[in-house]
Parts: C-alpha cells; sequence; structure tokens
C-alpha cells in the first residue's frame, strides 16, 4: 500500500514549553534579519541600476516594482502552499526560489540588461512572499496577543538592523573611491568608452550575489532540519468559532480587508523613506559615497521607535494607541518635509532641512506595522493563514506607492513628489482611530 505523505502535525501554541517558545522566536528573528538584509539592499540598487543602466527615476523605481509585486501574486498561492506542506518546507522551497532570484543577477551583469536584474528581482520577491507569509502568522499567533506588537517589534528590529547593514556593506563591496570622478567623466566619454565603464561598474554584483545564492540555499536546508515547530494558526476558540460560523469568505471580515489596504499604504511609504533618501540627499549635491549612509539612518530611527514599543507595549500604552501615534506623527513628518527648509549641517551632513524628516519618517513608521497585523488577525480563526496572505498581498504597495513617487519627481521635483506621502497616512489614521473595529460593511450585514 503506498504511503500518503503529509506535513508535520500540527501543535497548538499553549502546549509550547516556554523553551520551545523561545528557540521558536530566534530562528523566525533570524528571518526576518534575512527578510531585512534582501529587501534593504533595493535602497542602494535604484541608484547603482539608474547609473549603470542609465534610467529615469520611474524607470529606477522599478527595481521595488519587480521586487514588491511577487508579494500580490504569490501571497495567495504561498497560503496554499503552506497548507500542504507546512511551515518548515515551504520556508525551504521560499529559500531555494530567492537563492535562483541571486543566481540571476549574474547574466543580467554579464549582459548589463535591466529587463534581467527585474525578472531576478521578481523571483527573489516570489521567495520572500512565501517566507513572509508563513513567518508574519506564526509570530503574532506566537504568545498573547495583547503582546502581539511587541514580539513584531523585536522581530523589526532584526529586519530593520539588517536593512542598516545592507546597503553599507554591498555599496562598500560595489563602490570604489574612484566612482565619484567616474560619474562626473561620463556625460564626456565616447559611446564605447561609456558603454565598457558602466559594463565594468554593473558587474561588480556578480560575485556579492552569487554569494548571496548560495547562503539562502543553505539557509532553506537548516530552516527544512530546524527544530521549529509546526505550530496551528487555525485555532479557534468556542467564542470565535461561534462568531464566524456563518461565514465562509475571508472578504467578510472588513477590518482584515480594511487592514491589508492600510498594509499597502504602510509599506509603501516605508520603502518611500528608505529608497528615495539617497537620491534625495544626491539632489543637494551630496555624491552617492555619502548619501548611502542616509537609509541608516531612517532605520536607525526606526529601531528606535521598535525600542520604544517594547519597553512601553503593553505596559504604559496599547499596541492601538501606539498607532494611532505613529499615524500621526508620519502625517506631521510629511507635512514637514513639504514645508520646512533651510541649510543644516548635522552628522557631517550639510543639507536641506527637510531630509531629516524624511529620515524621521522611520520613527513614525516603526509601530504601524506591530500595530496594524494582530488587529487585522483578531478573531480570524480557521481563517488566519488566508488572512495572512490577504495581508502579504498588501505588500505590493512596495512597488505600486514609490512608483508614483517616481512619477511626480520627473513631473516636478524630488522634494515635491513626497505630497503622495499625505493621501496615505490619512488613511493610515483613519484605520488606526476607526476601520480596525468594523465587524461588519454595514448595519445591516
Amino acid at each position: 500500500m503506498n504511503k500518503v505523505k503529509t506535513a508535520a502535525p500540527m501543535i497548538e501554541v499553549s502546549s509550547l514549553s516556554r523553551r520551545d517558545t523561545t528557540i521558536s522566536i530566534l530562528i523566525i528573528a533570524v528571518l526576518f534579519f534575512i527578510f531585512g538584509f534582501v529587501s534593504w539592499v533595493n535602497a542602494i540598487l535604484i541608484p547603482y541600476f539608474k547609473i549603470a543602466c542609465e534610467l529615469t527615476n520611474f524607470q529606477s523605481y522599478l527595481v521595488t516594482f519587480a521586487f514588491y509585486i511577487s508579494y500580490f501574486i504569490m501571497a495567495l498561492p504561498a497560503a496554499y502552499l503552506l497548507k500542504r506542506v507546512g511551515f518548515k518546507k515551504g520556508m525551504m522551497i521560499g529559500f531555494w526560489i530567492m537563492a535562483l532570484g541571486a543566481f540571476t543577477f549574474i547574466p543580467a551583469a554579464q549582459l548589463r540588461m535591466y529587463a534581467i536584474f527585474l525578472l531576478g528581482l521578481f523571483t527573489l520577491g516570489i521567495g520572500l512572499a512565501i517566507l513572509q507569509t508563513a513567518a508574519n502568522p506564526y509570530i503574532t499567533v506566537l504568545g498573547p496577543q495583547d503582546r502581539a506588537a511587541q514580539r513584531i517589534s523585536i522581530m523589526g528590529i532584526c529586519n530593520k538592523g539588517a536593512g542598516i547593514l545592507a546597503p553599507i556593506l554591498f555599496a562598500a563591496v560595489i563602490l570604489k573611491a574612484t566612482d565619484t570622478e567616474l560619474f562626473k567623466n561620463l556625460a564626456t566619454m565616447s559611446a564605447a568608452e561609456k558603454d565598457a565603464a558602466l559594463d565594468e561598474f554593473i558587474r561588480r554584483v556578480i560575485v556579492p550575489y552569487a554569494c548571496v545564492g548560495a547562503a539562502l540555499f543553505l539557509l532553506g536546508l537548516m530552516i527544512r532540519f530546524s527544530v521549529l515547530p509546526e505550530i496551528n494558526t487555525e485555532h479557534e476558540s468556542s467564542a470565535v468559532a461561534e462568531a464566524n460560523a456563518s461565514k465562509h469568505s475571508i472578504m467578510q471580515f472588513p477590518h482584515l480587508v480594511l487592514g491589508a489596504l492600510a498594509i499597502f499604504l504602510h509599506v509603501g511609504t516605508q520603502v518611500i523613506a528608505i529608497d528615495t533618501i539617497i537620491g534625495y540627499a544626491t539632489s543637494m549635491g551630496i555624491d552617492l559615497l555619502e548619501a548611502k549612509t542616509f537609509p541608516s539612518y531612517t532605520l536607525a530611527v526606526t529601531i528606535l521607535g521598535y525600542m520604544l514599543g517594547i519597553a512601553l507595549i503593553p505596559r504604559f500604552i496599547s499596541q492601538r494607541n501606539a498607532l494611532r501615534t505613529c499615524t500621526t506623527l508620519g502625517l506631521l513628518f510629511s507635512i514637514a518635509i513639504l514645508m520646512i527648509h533651510g541649510p543644516v549641517n548635522l552628522f557631517g551632513h550639510q543639507t536641506d532641512a527637510s531630509i531629516w524628516f524624511v529620515v524621521l519618517l522611520g520613527l513614525a513608521n516603526s509601530l504601524v506595522w506591530a500595530g496594524i497585523w494582530p488587529l487585522a488577525l483578531d478573531g480570524l480563526g480557521r481563517f488566519t493563514k488566508v488572512g495572512a496572505s490577504v495581508m502579504i498581498m498588501g505588500l505590493c504597495g512596495n512597488a505600486i506607492v514609490p512608483l508614483f513617487y517616481g512619477y511626480m519627481a520627473d513631473l516636478y521635483d524630488v522634494n515635491r513628489a513626497y505630497i503622495v506621502l499625505l493621501p496615505c497616512y490619512l488613511y493610515l489614521m483613519y484605520y488606526a482611530f476607526h476601520g480596525h473595529r468594523l465587524r461588519r460593511w454595514s448595519s445591516r450585514a
């Protein structure tokens, strides 16, 4: 008789020992570090490809589009994949797909073809979508609900800590002290000289991405054979089961659908704050070698926000009020970017004052993700996995919202383009203050 292979048996969260829970959190923390490293290196890839492939602002932000649109495409299939093979095998598959995306950079660099780079980024995003679909609901249910934002904040420190390192390390590998002179001379070079210089410039990504691909492949194997338990993310209490008895579609949970839209706008604002700041700095006459440090400032401020969240939630402030505070700050800082100008000398940089409000968006964004997830997944019960995949679909905001910024930057300038942040933060405030409480689409539903 043929044996049917099934995923490992599911374990209830309440049955995990404190040691097992701690080990699981540490393993997921490593995953979030990897998410951050692979994702936030885009901050340096955007200006890098803009120079190497001779792109407009709009074209350069196709980096984020190609990387994050895969979340929209892959999120629901990822939920069904995880349901079929379990968390660990699913994570292994996700890592291996990411490795394939990293290896795609090798032929892309040899040919200096932007389209192949975008394909590699899209493939990286598909793998990451699988990992995110697994990791976010996992860490959300791995402990008391009122401390979910605290746990997610710890994951955020790992994610953004990697984000601080990624652009700096990547820039150290691919940029040289002589590149400033190279960038100045490109306009005066002959076509043949220019092509030769840019070919050499773009091929610097081959070794680092070959190493990244190999590391991702090995990490997939390590996760597959790790002690990470297959926990049950679809457990329903009797009260939740009764409330959801008549529900047959994820669309019957307004707080989840509105939460996915909130994630869409939040991640878009986060990417704008981090991935546009190098271009904004260079518009002030700062060269790329100096400007590469600015994403690290934004991410450092974000980590400060996470640390405040860990210290204050839920003892001094609820995760709901933390979300309300952060979304309000986001709106205020966005207005300041547009309205407050003047020369400032800070941390050795001579800049316009507005760029430091872009940095402060890191603080405003810090607890938004952590605040939205537990509110959006509240009471989903057996719909949790599909609900999480809908939330992950919202990550395509990383792909779409920055394109609006790039379009506005080409149409007007890189400062006025930050006006796209205003409607985003207004909606996030709506969700924080009211939208998360909706359990019906109308009073008669």
